[in-house]
């Protein structure tokens, strides 16, 4: 179904909605997640979280939540019980008291090899092959990419 050729009634029907599809999956992919981290005690945005550390070490929160696309009202309580239990640590930045910095404790690093088997669920659960997940994953990309400039270009022109 294209969507420009939708007209009148049949463009404002639920399934008709990219934005509704796109909220639909991620729920999906929120479910099966929720249930391949049960036994880690991890929710999907705490996975989030460590991949994020796993990957560049030490963070500020602030670029921690930049790079999730989180703000630091949803980004602390997070952190907090990703701290007590024992993944991460928190800690004033020595040269900015301001600014908070994250970082994995041992532990919140050596999970990071119990915690593939994760990866090979969700691939088994989105029923596509490698390349055919590449390729919706780099078209997601470029979507939210439109969508950001959109935003910022509507705000600018609110501000005007």
């Amino acid at each position: 179904m294209d969507i420009i050729d939708l007209t009148g009634e049949q463009a404002m029907r639920l399934d008709a909605q990219l934005c509704f599809a796109l909220h639909a999956a991620s729920r999906a992919f929120d479910g099966v997640y929720r249930v391949l981290l049960r036994e880690f005690g991890l929710t999907y945005p705490q996975y989030l979280v460590l991949l994020v550390l796993w990957e560049h070490g030490e963070l500020s929160v602030k670029n921690l939540g930049a790079k999730l696309r989180l703000d630091s009202g949803t980004l602390s309580p997070l952190l907090k019980r990703l701290e007590a239990a024992g993944w991460v640590e928190r800690r004033r930045a020595v040269d900015d008291e301001r600014s908070v910095v994250v970082s994995l404790t041992e532990a919140g690093g050596a999970l990071k090899e119990r915690i593939m088997q994760v990866r090979t669920g969700v691939g088994v659960a989105i029923g596509m092959n490698q390349e055919e997940a590449d390729a919706l994953r780099t078209r997601l990309v470029e979507l939210t990419r439109s969508l950001d400039d959109t935003t910022a270009g509507l705000a600018a022109a609110a501000a005007r």
